[in-house]
């Protein structure tokens, strides 16, 4: 729910690629969190990670928890920091750090993203600096037609580029990991704010 290092905390997000299914694309899914997660080598060693998840609530609710830029490290698992910084145009710029072990080793990551909120659908961000060569994507809420009760279904759409000397392949294997964890964290924290 922002933008985030390795941990792939950052509020960006995907749902306009849903139906994506080229022969370098993986899919995977998580059912116990029902979190549907795709992954599509680019050029050189970038990657487009696409996640998805239905949320029972408004697309305004959730909106509010992505939106909460200042509190996202107290329920994000793996984001370690998440604040707002003063934009030279007035306009939202944040620092996060992600942080994660790799091999017993602790590893953290910083980016500093500029946010363009389009409410309330879709919310877009881009690294301006930080420790990949390119991080960038978009969160996305498109309320479900016909549901029962509300839901929406917030998508996450990140391309990330690693530096150099990390291999690309153990990013995204994290990246795919923890945005299970991630989005099923912010489902979860708008149930408790607006659980009726």
């Amino acid at each position: 729910m922002t933008a985030k290092g390795s941990d792939g905390i950052n509020l960006v997000s995907a749902s306009r690629d849903a139906e994506v299914a080229v022969a370098n694309i993986g899919c995977g899914a998580d059912f116990d969190s029902g979190v549907i997660i795709e992954t599509e080598k680019l050029a050189g060693q970038q990657r487009r990670i696409l996640a998805f998840t239905d949320v029972a609530a408004t697309a305004d609710q959730v909106w509010q928890v992505l939106t909460d830029y200042d509190n996202l490290a107290s329920f994000i698992p793996n984001l370690a920091y998440s604040q707002r910084l003063s934009h030279p145009e007035g306009g939202i710029r944040l620092e996060q750090i992600g942080s994660q072990c790799f091999l017993n080793i602790k590893f953290c990551a910083r980016v500093v993203v500029d946010m363009v909120e389009a409410f309330p659908r879709e919310l877009c961000f881009s690294m301006v600096e930080g420790d990949f060569r390119q991080f960038e994507g978009k969160w996305t809420l498109d309320p479900l037609e016909g549901a029962q009760n509300e839901l929406v279904r917030l998508g996450y759409e990140l391309v990330i580029r690693p530096p150099r000397a990390m291999p690309v392949g153990l990013i995204e294997r994290h990246i795919r990991h923890d945005l299970s964890r991630n989005l099923r964290a912010i489902s979860d924290r708008t149930t408790v704010l607006f659980a009726t």
